[in-house]
Protein backbone atom coordinates (compact mmCIF):
# COMPACT_ATOMS: atom_id res chain seq x y z
CA UNK A 1 0.00 0.00 0.00
CA UNK A 2 1.47 3.36 -1.18
CA UNK A 3 2.01 6.06 2.12
CA UNK A 4 -0.53 8.73 2.07
CA UNK A 5 1.37 11.35 1.12
CA UNK A 6 2.58 9.35 -2.32
CA UNK A 7 -1.52 9.24 -3.26
CA UNK A 8 -2.14 13.24 -1.76
CA UNK A 9 0.59 13.96 -4.13
CA UNK A 10 -0.50 12.33 -7.27
CA UNK A 11 -4.40 13.79 -6.77
CA UNK A 12 -3.42 16.71 -6.43
CA UNK A 13 -1.18 16.41 -9.55
CA UNK A 14 -4.45 15.14 -11.28
CA UNK A 15 -6.46 18.58 -10.17
CA UNK A 16 -3.72 20.63 -11.07
CA UNK A 17 -3.82 18.60 -14.89
CA UNK A 18 -7.43 18.68 -15.15
CA UNK A 19 -7.56 22.82 -14.68
CA UNK A 20 -5.05 23.60 -16.95
CA UNK A 21 -6.47 20.96 -19.29
CA UNK A 22 -9.72 23.15 -19.06
CA UNK A 23 -8.10 26.72 -19.28
CA UNK A 24 -7.04 25.80 -22.73
CA UNK A 25 -9.53 24.35 -24.11
CA UNK A 26 -12.20 26.84 -22.69
CA UNK A 27 -10.05 29.63 -21.21
CA UNK A 28 -10.57 32.18 -24.27
CA UNK A 29 -12.13 35.82 -23.00
CA UNK A 30 -13.66 38.28 -24.70
CA UNK A 31 -10.65 40.86 -24.90
CA UNK A 32 -13.01 43.74 -26.23
CA UNK A 33 -16.64 43.75 -27.17
CA UNK A 34 -16.06 43.94 -30.75
CA UNK A 35 -15.43 40.76 -30.88
CA UNK A 36 -11.78 39.73 -31.26
CA UNK A 37 -11.01 36.78 -28.41
CA UNK A 38 -7.71 36.62 -26.78
CA UNK A 39 -6.08 33.89 -24.21
CA UNK A 40 -6.99 34.89 -20.75
CA UNK A 41 -5.14 36.89 -17.75
CA UNK A 42 -4.98 33.22 -16.31
CA UNK A 43 -2.07 32.05 -18.97
CA UNK A 44 1.52 33.20 -17.19
CA UNK A 45 4.21 33.88 -18.90
CA UNK A 46 7.52 32.12 -19.36
CA UNK A 47 10.35 32.40 -16.56
CA UNK A 48 12.10 35.18 -17.38
CA UNK A 49 15.36 32.62 -16.76
CA UNK A 50 14.04 31.46 -20.27
CA UNK A 51 15.61 34.92 -22.07
CA UNK A 52 18.86 34.71 -19.71
CA UNK A 53 19.26 30.86 -21.59
CA UNK A 54 21.47 30.97 -24.85
CA UNK A 55 19.50 27.64 -25.53
CA UNK A 56 16.29 29.41 -25.92
CA UNK A 57 17.78 32.91 -27.58
CA UNK A 58 16.16 32.89 -31.45
CA UNK A 59 17.20 36.51 -31.89
CA UNK A 60 17.85 37.29 -35.67
CA UNK A 61 20.31 39.60 -37.50
CA UNK A 62 21.26 39.69 -40.80
CA UNK A 63 24.79 39.20 -41.57
CA UNK A 64 26.35 43.09 -42.54
CA UNK A 65 29.41 43.00 -44.46
CA UNK A 66 31.08 45.70 -44.17
CA UNK A 67 31.91 48.45 -47.06
CA UNK A 68 35.46 48.12 -48.02
CA UNK A 69 37.55 51.19 -49.40
CA UNK A 70 36.83 51.88 -53.01
CA UNK A 71 39.48 53.14 -55.56
CA UNK A 72 37.45 56.58 -57.50
CA UNK A 73 39.32 55.78 -60.50
CA UNK A 74 37.14 52.34 -60.63
CA UNK A 75 34.15 53.11 -58.66
CA UNK A 76 34.05 57.14 -58.99
CA UNK A 77 30.01 57.11 -57.22
CA UNK A 78 29.00 55.88 -53.89
CA UNK A 79 25.09 55.42 -54.03
CA UNK A 80 22.73 54.70 -51.24
CA UNK A 81 19.31 55.55 -49.49
CA UNK A 82 18.87 57.57 -46.57
CA UNK A 83 18.06 55.92 -43.30
CA UNK A 84 16.85 57.42 -40.34
CA UNK A 85 16.02 53.96 -38.13
CA UNK A 86 17.34 54.24 -34.91
CA UNK A 87 16.34 50.32 -33.57
CA UNK A 88 20.12 49.28 -33.73
CA UNK A 89 20.71 52.24 -30.90
CA UNK A 90 18.27 51.11 -28.69
CA UNK A 91 18.59 47.76 -29.08
CA UNK A 92 22.80 48.19 -28.49
CA UNK A 93 21.65 49.50 -25.23
CA UNK A 94 19.89 46.63 -24.31
CA UNK A 95 23.03 44.39 -24.11
CA UNK A 96 24.76 46.82 -22.67
CA UNK A 97 22.55 47.17 -19.41
CA UNK A 98 22.52 44.20 -19.51
CA UNK A 99 26.14 43.50 -19.01
CA UNK A 100 26.52 41.73 -22.57
CA UNK A 101 28.28 43.34 -25.36
CA UNK A 102 25.63 42.99 -28.45
CA UNK A 103 26.08 40.98 -31.67
CA UNK A 104 28.30 42.00 -34.11
CA UNK A 105 25.47 42.25 -36.96
CA UNK A 106 23.31 44.01 -34.21
CA UNK A 107 25.21 46.83 -34.78
CA UNK A 108 24.40 49.10 -37.98
CA UNK A 109 26.77 52.17 -37.72
CA UNK A 110 24.17 54.35 -39.72
CA UNK A 111 21.65 54.17 -36.89
CA UNK A 112 23.77 55.04 -34.06
CA UNK A 113 24.85 57.96 -35.47
CA UNK A 114 21.42 58.98 -36.58
CA UNK A 115 19.90 58.22 -33.34
CA UNK A 116 20.88 61.62 -32.76
CA UNK A 117 20.22 65.54 -33.47
CA UNK A 118 22.53 67.20 -34.54
CA UNK A 119 22.59 71.12 -35.41
CA UNK A 120 22.65 71.74 -39.14
CA UNK A 121 20.62 74.46 -40.05
CA UNK A 122 16.84 74.91 -41.60
CA UNK A 123 16.51 74.43 -45.28
CA UNK A 124 15.55 77.99 -46.79
CA UNK A 125 15.51 77.06 -50.73
CA UNK A 126 12.34 75.00 -52.31
CA UNK A 127 13.65 71.69 -51.24
CA UNK A 128 12.53 70.23 -47.82
CA UNK A 129 16.06 69.97 -46.59
CA UNK A 130 19.33 71.47 -46.39
CA UNK A 131 22.88 70.04 -46.46
CA UNK A 132 26.35 70.50 -44.79
CA UNK A 133 29.28 68.97 -45.04
CA UNK A 134 32.89 69.02 -43.00
CA UNK A 135 36.24 67.56 -43.74
CA UNK A 136 38.91 66.92 -41.20
CA UNK A 137 40.84 64.05 -39.82
CA UNK A 138 39.94 60.85 -39.04
CA UNK A 139 40.47 60.22 -35.43
CA UNK A 140 40.57 56.69 -35.38
CA UNK A 141 43.26 56.51 -38.37
CA UNK A 142 45.15 59.99 -38.29
CA UNK A 143 46.65 59.36 -41.43
CA UNK A 144 43.02 59.13 -43.27
CA UNK A 145 40.67 62.00 -43.66
CA UNK A 146 36.84 62.11 -42.60
CA UNK A 147 33.72 63.50 -44.47
CA UNK A 148 31.01 64.45 -42.50
CA UNK A 149 27.62 65.26 -44.44
CA UNK A 150 24.21 66.24 -43.02
CA UNK A 151 21.49 66.43 -44.05
CA UNK A 152 18.48 68.42 -42.03
CA UNK A 153 14.25 67.76 -42.67
CA UNK A 154 12.22 71.03 -42.45
CA UNK A 155 10.57 71.22 -39.35
CA UNK A 156 6.67 71.46 -39.45
CA UNK A 157 5.51 72.50 -36.34
CA UNK A 158 3.43 69.86 -34.02
CA UNK A 159 0.11 72.21 -34.66
CA UNK A 160 0.18 72.61 -38.65
CA UNK A 161 0.51 69.23 -38.93
CA UNK A 162 -2.39 66.99 -41.04
CA UNK A 163 -4.50 65.16 -39.73
CA UNK A 164 -3.84 61.53 -38.73
CA UNK A 165 -5.19 58.40 -39.88
CA UNK A 166 -3.41 55.59 -37.61
CA UNK A 167 -4.15 51.83 -37.28
CA UNK A 168 -2.14 50.92 -34.49
CA UNK A 169 -1.77 46.61 -35.58
CA UNK A 170 -0.85 45.23 -32.19
CA UNK A 171 0.92 41.66 -31.72
CA UNK A 172 -1.39 39.54 -28.85
CA UNK A 173 0.69 35.84 -30.01
CA UNK A 174 1.77 34.06 -26.36
CA UNK A 175 5.41 35.09 -27.44
CA UNK A 176 4.23 39.02 -26.48
CA UNK A 177 3.11 38.20 -22.84
CA UNK A 178 6.35 38.93 -21.14
CA UNK A 179 6.87 42.51 -19.07
CA UNK A 180 8.97 44.63 -21.63
CA UNK A 181 6.93 43.33 -24.71
CA UNK A 182 2.73 43.59 -24.69
CA UNK A 183 2.79 45.81 -20.84
CA UNK A 184 5.55 47.87 -22.26
CA UNK A 185 3.76 48.49 -25.58
CA UNK A 186 0.43 49.07 -23.98
CA UNK A 187 1.86 52.21 -21.61
CA UNK A 188 4.06 53.37 -24.86
CA UNK A 189 0.69 53.74 -27.15
CA UNK A 190 -0.63 55.10 -24.00
CA UNK A 191 1.91 57.90 -24.66
CA UNK A 192 1.08 58.46 -28.33
CA UNK A 193 -3.19 58.48 -27.34
CA UNK A 194 -1.98 61.51 -25.19
CA UNK A 195 -0.74 63.21 -28.13
CA UNK A 196 -3.94 63.28 -30.30
CA UNK A 197 -5.71 66.02 -31.31
CA UNK A 198 -9.53 65.73 -32.22
CA UNK A 199 -9.19 65.67 -35.91
CA UNK A 200 -6.54 62.58 -35.59
CA UNK A 201 -8.44 58.86 -35.05
CA UNK A 202 -7.11 55.90 -34.73
CA UNK A 203 -8.10 51.97 -34.84
CA UNK A 204 -6.77 48.88 -33.47
CA UNK A 205 -6.16 45.79 -34.99
CA UNK A 206 -4.79 43.25 -33.14
CA UNK A 207 -3.50 39.52 -34.39
CA UNK A 208 -2.26 36.20 -32.80
CA UNK A 209 -3.66 32.68 -34.44
CA UNK A 210 -6.58 35.34 -36.30
CA UNK A 211 -6.58 38.94 -36.51
CA UNK A 212 -9.20 40.82 -35.79
CA UNK A 213 -10.96 44.73 -35.24
CA UNK A 214 -10.86 45.67 -31.60
CA UNK A 215 -11.37 49.61 -31.97
CA UNK A 216 -12.88 51.14 -34.93
CA UNK A 217 -11.76 54.45 -35.70
CA UNK A 218 -12.15 56.88 -33.52
CA UNK A 219 -11.34 60.44 -32.93
CA UNK A 220 -8.45 62.01 -30.62
CA UNK A 221 -10.96 63.67 -28.36
CA UNK A 222 -12.02 60.07 -27.38
CA UNK A 223 -8.74 59.21 -25.26
CA UNK A 224 -10.54 57.28 -22.97
CA UNK A 225 -12.10 55.07 -25.45
CA UNK A 226 -9.06 54.24 -26.97
CA UNK A 227 -7.11 53.68 -24.08
CA UNK A 228 -9.57 51.30 -22.48
CA UNK A 229 -9.72 49.30 -25.63
CA UNK A 230 -5.58 48.64 -25.20
CA UNK A 231 -6.12 47.67 -21.87
CA UNK A 232 -8.30 44.97 -22.46
CA UNK A 233 -5.67 43.24 -24.24
CA UNK A 234 -4.33 40.14 -23.83
CA UNK A 235 -1.71 37.92 -25.14
CA UNK A 236 -2.24 34.24 -25.99
CA UNK A 237 -1.84 32.33 -28.93
CA UNK A 238 0.14 32.05 -32.51
CA UNK A 239 1.46 34.79 -34.74
CA UNK A 240 -0.45 35.18 -37.97
CA UNK A 241 1.34 38.13 -39.03
CA UNK A 242 0.75 38.31 -42.86
CA UNK A 243 -3.51 38.42 -41.84
CA UNK A 244 -2.78 41.24 -39.33
CA UNK A 245 -1.15 43.13 -41.82
CA UNK A 246 -3.71 42.90 -44.57
CA UNK A 247 -6.54 43.80 -42.47
CA UNK A 248 -4.50 46.99 -40.69
CA UNK A 249 -4.11 48.17 -44.75
CA UNK A 250 -7.81 47.64 -45.12
CA UNK A 251 -8.89 49.94 -42.75
CA UNK A 252 -6.32 52.32 -43.05
CA UNK A 253 -7.30 52.58 -46.57
CA UNK A 254 -10.83 52.66 -45.84
CA UNK A 255 -10.34 55.63 -43.58
CA UNK A 256 -7.79 57.36 -46.29
CA UNK A 257 -7.73 60.99 -45.41
CA UNK A 258 -6.42 62.72 -48.49
CA UNK A 259 -3.35 65.22 -47.65
CA UNK A 260 -3.24 63.32 -44.11
CA UNK A 261 -0.64 61.01 -42.52
CA UNK A 262 -2.20 57.37 -43.20
CA UNK A 263 -0.29 55.12 -41.24
CA UNK A 264 -0.06 51.44 -39.62
CA UNK A 265 1.88 51.17 -36.75
CA UNK A 266 2.79 47.24 -36.04
CA UNK A 267 4.31 47.01 -32.65
CA UNK A 268 5.83 43.27 -32.42
CA UNK A 269 8.73 41.51 -31.55
CA UNK A 270 9.01 39.54 -34.96
CA UNK A 271 8.30 36.19 -34.85
CA UNK A 272 5.92 35.52 -37.40
CA UNK A 273 5.35 31.82 -36.89
CA UNK A 274 1.89 31.11 -39.13
CA UNK A 275 0.70 31.97 -42.36
CA UNK A 276 3.02 33.94 -44.80
CA UNK A 277 5.98 33.75 -42.22
CA UNK A 278 8.93 33.96 -44.66
CA UNK A 279 11.02 37.30 -45.35
CA UNK A 280 9.78 37.13 -49.31
CA UNK A 281 6.42 36.68 -48.80
CA UNK A 282 5.91 39.59 -46.51
CA UNK A 283 8.47 41.68 -48.02
CA UNK A 284 5.99 40.76 -51.61
CA UNK A 285 3.05 41.80 -49.25
CA UNK A 286 4.39 44.91 -47.92
CA UNK A 287 5.40 46.58 -51.76
CA UNK A 288 1.90 45.50 -52.81
CA UNK A 289 0.70 47.45 -49.68
CA UNK A 290 2.60 50.77 -50.12
CA UNK A 291 0.86 51.37 -53.35
CA UNK A 292 -2.37 52.55 -51.25
CA UNK A 293 -0.07 55.47 -50.34
CA UNK A 294 -0.42 53.80 -46.13
CA UNK A 295 3.01 54.52 -44.55
CA UNK A 296 4.21 51.52 -42.32
CA UNK A 297 6.01 52.06 -38.83
CA UNK A 298 7.44 48.93 -37.51
CA UNK A 299 8.12 49.35 -33.73
CA UNK A 300 10.50 46.16 -31.88
CA UNK A 301 9.82 44.89 -28.54
CA UNK A 302 11.39 41.83 -25.89
CA UNK A 303 14.33 39.76 -26.21
CA UNK A 304 14.82 36.39 -26.51
CA UNK A 305 13.28 35.99 -29.85
CA UNK A 306 13.51 39.44 -31.20
CA UNK A 307 13.29 39.44 -35.13
CA UNK A 308 15.90 42.47 -36.10
CA UNK A 309 16.73 41.35 -39.48
CA UNK A 310 12.36 40.26 -40.00
CA UNK A 311 11.16 43.87 -38.87
CA UNK A 312 13.92 45.56 -40.96
CA UNK A 313 12.52 44.11 -43.46
CA UNK A 314 8.89 45.06 -43.47
CA UNK A 315 9.88 48.69 -42.55
CA UNK A 316 12.32 49.23 -45.78
CA UNK A 317 9.60 47.59 -48.11
CA UNK A 318 6.77 49.72 -46.29
CA UNK A 319 7.61 53.35 -46.98
CA UNK A 320 8.46 53.48 -42.67
CA UNK A 321 10.81 53.44 -39.89
CA UNK A 322 11.58 50.54 -37.81
CA UNK A 323 12.41 51.69 -33.88
CA UNK A 324 13.27 49.07 -31.04
CA UNK A 325 11.31 50.51 -27.19
CA UNK A 326 13.45 48.98 -24.36
CA UNK A 327 12.13 51.42 -22.07
CA UNK A 328 9.56 54.15 -21.45
CA UNK A 329 12.24 56.95 -22.19
CA UNK A 330 12.58 55.27 -25.57
CA UNK A 331 8.89 54.85 -25.79
CA UNK A 332 8.65 58.94 -25.29
CA UNK A 333 11.35 59.82 -27.09
CA UNK A 334 10.13 57.55 -30.21
CA UNK A 335 5.99 58.27 -29.63
CA UNK A 336 5.97 61.79 -28.04
CA UNK A 337 9.26 63.99 -28.66
CA UNK A 338 9.95 62.79 -32.14
CA UNK A 339 5.90 62.31 -33.01
CA UNK A 340 5.83 64.44 -36.29
CA UNK A 341 9.07 63.62 -37.26
CA UNK A 342 8.73 59.81 -36.72
CA UNK A 343 4.88 60.11 -38.51
CA UNK A 344 4.95 62.79 -41.09
CA UNK A 345 6.54 62.08 -43.71
CA UNK A 346 8.47 65.31 -45.62
CA UNK A 347 10.10 63.63 -48.51
CA UNK A 348 10.16 60.19 -49.58
CA UNK A 349 12.59 57.98 -51.91
CA UNK A 350 15.45 60.16 -51.14
CA UNK A 351 18.64 58.78 -52.32
CA UNK A 352 21.90 60.65 -51.80
CA UNK A 353 24.77 59.60 -54.81
CA UNK A 354 28.70 61.17 -54.08
CA UNK A 355 31.25 61.78 -56.91
CA UNK A 356 34.42 61.77 -55.42
CA UNK A 357 37.64 63.47 -57.24
CA UNK A 358 40.55 61.11 -58.12
CA UNK A 359 42.69 64.05 -57.76
CA UNK A 360 42.67 64.30 -54.27
CA UNK A 361 40.92 61.10 -52.97
CA UNK A 362 42.99 58.14 -53.40
CA UNK A 363 40.07 56.01 -51.50
CA UNK A 364 37.14 56.11 -49.70
CA UNK A 365 34.87 54.13 -47.39
CA UNK A 366 31.20 54.67 -46.48
CA UNK A 367 31.01 53.97 -43.05
CA UNK A 368 27.20 51.88 -42.30
CA UNK A 369 24.79 51.73 -44.54
CA UNK A 370 25.38 48.44 -45.80
CA UNK A 371 21.84 47.44 -46.06
CA UNK A 372 21.02 50.54 -47.63
CA UNK A 373 23.35 50.27 -50.60
CA UNK A 374 21.83 51.11 -54.61
CA UNK A 375 23.54 50.56 -57.61
CA UNK A 376 24.71 53.68 -59.45
CA UNK A 377 22.29 53.44 -62.24
CA UNK A 378 19.17 53.43 -59.50
CA UNK A 379 20.02 56.93 -58.45
CA UNK A 380 18.40 58.21 -61.56
CA UNK A 381 15.55 55.33 -61.65
CA UNK A 382 12.34 56.83 -60.09
CA UNK A 383 11.26 52.60 -59.71
CA UNK A 384 13.85 52.69 -57.34
CA UNK A 385 12.60 52.32 -53.52
CA UNK A 386 14.47 54.41 -50.79
CA UNK A 387 14.27 56.10 -47.59
CA UNK A 388 12.08 58.76 -46.06
CA UNK A 389 12.79 61.90 -44.34
CA UNK A 390 10.17 62.83 -41.34
CA UNK A 391 9.56 66.47 -40.25
CA UNK A 392 12.59 67.78 -38.33
CA UNK A 393 14.94 64.68 -38.96
CA UNK A 394 18.14 64.95 -39.66
CA UNK A 395 20.27 62.25 -41.94
CA UNK A 396 24.26 61.82 -41.20
CA UNK A 397 26.61 59.89 -43.21
CA UNK A 398 30.08 59.55 -42.49
CA UNK A 399 32.95 58.48 -45.38
CA UNK A 400 36.80 57.66 -43.87
CA UNK A 401 39.46 58.89 -46.98
CA UNK A 402 42.42 57.90 -47.94
CA UNK A 403 44.19 60.64 -49.60
CA UNK A 404 45.81 61.18 -52.51
CA UNK A 405 49.73 60.91 -52.40
CA UNK A 406 49.20 57.89 -49.36
CA UNK A 407 51.38 55.10 -50.40
CA UNK A 408 48.38 52.80 -48.73
CA UNK A 409 46.70 50.72 -50.96
CA UNK A 410 42.78 50.32 -52.06
CA UNK A 411 40.79 47.02 -52.79
CA UNK A 412 43.66 45.52 -55.12
CA UNK A 413 41.87 45.74 -58.74
CA UNK A 414 43.58 44.72 -61.91
CA UNK A 415 44.43 47.44 -64.03
CA UNK A 416 41.69 47.68 -67.40
CA UNK A 417 42.89 46.10 -70.55
CA UNK A 418 41.09 48.24 -72.95
CA UNK A 419 40.26 51.69 -71.20
CA UNK A 420 42.13 54.05 -69.16
CA UNK A 421 40.60 54.82 -66.13
CA UNK A 422 43.43 57.37 -64.48
CA UNK A 423 41.93 60.54 -67.10
CA UNK A 424 40.94 63.63 -65.29
CA UNK A 425 38.63 66.25 -66.41
CA UNK A 426 39.95 69.79 -66.00
CA UNK A 427 37.27 70.34 -63.60
CA UNK A 428 39.03 67.25 -61.21
CA UNK A 429 42.28 68.78 -61.75
CA UNK A 430 41.58 72.70 -61.17
CA UNK A 431 38.82 72.90 -58.72
CA UNK A 432 40.12 71.65 -55.29
CA UNK A 433 36.84 69.82 -55.18
CA UNK A 434 36.56 66.90 -53.18
CA UNK A 435 33.41 64.91 -53.56
CA UNK A 436 30.18 65.94 -55.71
CA UNK A 437 27.04 64.81 -53.43
CA UNK A 438 24.17 64.79 -55.16
CA UNK A 439 20.61 64.27 -53.47
CA UNK A 440 17.01 62.77 -55.27
CA UNK A 441 13.62 63.22 -53.24
CA UNK A 442 10.10 62.43 -53.92
CA UNK A 443 7.79 64.73 -52.20
CA UNK A 444 4.95 63.07 -50.11
CA UNK A 445 2.73 62.04 -52.53
CA UNK A 446 4.54 62.53 -55.63
CA UNK A 447 5.99 60.13 -58.15
CA UNK A 448 8.85 62.45 -59.81
CA UNK A 449 11.99 62.81 -58.07
CA UNK A 450 13.71 66.21 -57.67
CA UNK A 451 17.05 66.51 -57.84
CA UNK A 452 19.66 69.01 -56.00
CA UNK A 453 23.32 69.26 -55.29
CA UNK A 454 26.50 70.25 -53.06
CA UNK A 455 30.08 70.58 -53.56
CA UNK A 456 32.89 69.65 -50.95
CA UNK A 457 36.16 70.90 -50.42
CA UNK A 458 38.99 70.18 -48.16
CA UNK A 459 39.42 72.27 -45.01
CA UNK A 460 42.26 71.65 -43.27
CA UNK A 461 40.08 71.97 -40.27
CA UNK A 462 42.02 70.49 -37.58
CA UNK A 463 39.55 67.58 -35.13
CA UNK A 464 39.92 70.35 -32.26
CA UNK A 465 38.30 72.85 -34.73
CA UNK A 466 35.22 71.24 -36.11
CA UNK A 467 31.69 71.55 -35.22
CA UNK A 468 30.17 69.42 -32.21
CA UNK A 469 28.32 67.75 -34.86
CA UNK A 470 31.05 66.34 -36.49
CA UNK A 471 32.94 65.25 -33.19
CA UNK A 472 30.19 63.79 -31.77
CA UNK A 473 29.17 61.73 -35.15
CA UNK A 474 32.64 60.53 -35.01
CA UNK A 475 32.58 59.22 -31.71
CA UNK A 476 29.66 57.24 -32.31
CA UNK A 477 31.01 55.86 -35.18
CA UNK A 478 34.39 54.70 -33.32
CA UNK A 479 32.51 53.12 -30.78
CA UNK A 480 30.50 51.07 -33.34
CA UNK A 481 33.75 49.76 -34.97
CA UNK A 482 34.65 49.07 -31.37
CA UNK A 483 31.76 47.09 -30.63
CA UNK A 484 31.54 45.18 -34.31
CA UNK A 485 35.41 44.82 -33.71
CA UNK A 486 35.84 45.95 -37.09
CA UNK A 487 38.96 45.08 -39.14
CA UNK A 488 38.93 49.35 -39.90
CA UNK A 489 39.16 49.93 -36.29
CA UNK A 490 42.95 51.18 -36.74
CA UNK A 491 43.35 52.43 -33.64
CA UNK A 492 40.05 52.92 -32.07
CA UNK A 493 40.14 52.50 -28.37
CA UNK A 494 37.30 53.72 -25.68
CA UNK A 495 39.12 56.46 -24.64
CA UNK A 496 39.07 58.10 -27.26
CA UNK A 497 35.65 58.14 -27.76
CA UNK A 498 35.28 59.27 -24.47
CA UNK A 499 37.50 62.32 -24.92
CA UNK A 500 35.62 62.77 -28.43
CA UNK A 501 32.18 62.82 -27.30
CA UNK A 502 32.75 64.40 -23.94
CA UNK A 503 33.93 67.56 -25.77
CA UNK A 504 31.36 67.36 -27.84
CA UNK A 505 27.75 67.05 -25.85
CA UNK A 506 27.03 70.43 -26.63
CA UNK A 507 22.91 71.17 -25.86
CA UNK A 508 21.34 68.10 -24.73
CA UNK A 509 18.30 68.72 -23.22
CA UNK A 510 16.93 64.98 -23.04
CA UNK A 511 20.01 63.55 -21.72
CA UNK A 512 20.46 61.53 -24.79
CA UNK A 513 24.25 62.01 -24.89
CA UNK A 514 24.95 61.97 -21.42
CA UNK A 515 23.42 58.57 -21.58
CA UNK A 516 25.67 57.03 -24.53
CA UNK A 517 28.78 58.34 -22.64
CA UNK A 518 27.43 55.97 -19.69
CA UNK A 519 27.37 53.31 -22.40
CA UNK A 520 30.32 53.67 -23.53
CA UNK A 521 32.12 53.80 -19.94
CA UNK A 522 29.72 50.39 -19.89
CA UNK A 523 30.77 48.66 -22.78
CA UNK A 524 34.48 49.43 -21.82
CA UNK A 525 34.47 47.83 -18.62
CA UNK A 526 32.69 44.47 -20.21
CA UNK A 527 34.98 44.27 -22.70
CA UNK A 528 37.88 44.32 -20.00
CA UNK A 529 39.51 47.41 -21.86
CA UNK A 530 41.32 48.96 -19.22
CA UNK A 531 41.46 52.60 -19.63
CA UNK A 532 44.62 54.81 -20.38
CA UNK A 533 43.06 57.82 -17.84
CA UNK A 534 40.80 57.35 -16.10
CA UNK A 535 39.31 61.10 -15.30
CA UNK A 536 37.80 60.54 -12.31
CA UNK A 537 35.33 58.23 -14.09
Amino acid sequence: MKPFWHISRTFLFLIGFVILFTSTQSGCTNAYDGGYTAVSENYHAPSPMAEENPAFNTEEYDRIVENEFEDPNQSPYSTFSIDVDAASYANMRRFINRGKLPPADAIRTEELVNYFTYDYDQPTSEHPFSVAAEVSDCPWAPSHQLIHIGLQGKTIPTDNLPATNLVFLIDVSGSMQDPNKLPLLKQSFGMLVEELRPEDRVAIVVYAGSSGLVLPPTTGDHKLTILKAMDKLRAGGGTNGAEGIELAYSVAVDNFIEGGNNRVILATDGDFNIGQSSDAALERLIEQKRETGVYLTVLGFGMGNYKDSKMQTLADKGNGNHAYIDNLLEAKKVLVSEFGGTLFTIAKDVKLQVEFNPEVVKGYRLIGYENRLLADEDFNDDKKDAGEMGSGHTVTALYEIIPVGSEEETRDVDATRYQKTTRTTPLARGSGEMAHVKIRYKQPDGETSQLFDHTIRPTGTSVAQTSHDFRWSASVAEFSLLLRDSKFKANANYDQVLELAQGAVGEDKEGYRAEFIGLVKRARAISGDTPLVRNND
